[in-house]
């Protein structure tokens, strides 16, 4: 572990095992959790926006799977998988990305395999990692970046009760494009 990291993670409360919302659960990776990494390595846009590889057979998902297991020992953040509350199956990953945690903001960033899609599911989750993110002192505020054209990602954050604050223009590389984010927001203590 880096220096930076160690440094980060003093004060943050340890990943929990599991955090309950009416309609999912989150919960740490589990290696069955495979088939759902490969699940959504078939989307052709969640491979853009992260470490998990296009078409990604069992040994890269297996190893994408291990990587969210160790994001918060690297300081990286929390990764969870979205899963049924009955069935415990993986439907997703969420994150909460500890990266600005020195200014006080957190981002997140969550994905659904296509058949779990549509239901609000990913609104719940991010409500769900929205208020365990209260829970670190040092968090004041949590920023999502959504693409400008992703009318889902856009509900489920207001959904949430996140707030558009802004345009950032050609704020990342997505694909090998400079893409423009809409600015999603809330605060602690926000009404």
């Amino acid at each position: 572990m880096t220096l930076a990291a160690r440094h980060t993670l003093d004060g943050l409360p340890p990943q929990p095992a599991r955090l309950a919302a009416p309609t999912v659960a989150l919960r740490s990776f589990r290696a069955e959790d495979v088939v759902m990494a490969m699940e959504l390595a078939q989307d052709p846009y969640v491979p853009l926006t992260g470490s998990l590889p296009a078409h990604a057979d069992e040994e890269q998902a297996l190893q994408w799977v291990r990587r969210q297991r160790a994001r918060l020992a690297e300081g990286v953040g929390y990764s969870f998988a979205i899963a049924d509350p009955h069935t415990d199956d993986a439907l997703g990953q969420i994150g909460l990305w500890l990266r600005d945690l020195d200014e006080g903001r957190l981002s997140a960033g969550y994905s659904l395999v296509a058949s779990a899609r549509g239901r609000g599911l990913a609104g719940a989750a991010l409500q769900a990692v929205t208020s365990f993110a209260w829970t670190i002192p040092a968090a004041h505020r949590v920023e999502l970046h959504i693409e400008t054209w992703n009318e889902a990602s856009i509900r489920t954050a207001e959904h949430a009760g996140y707030q558009r604050e802004g345009l950032l223009r050609s704020h990342q590389s997505i694909g090998g494009r400079r893409q423009d984010m809409l600015l999603y927001a809330t605060i602690r203590n926000a009404t």
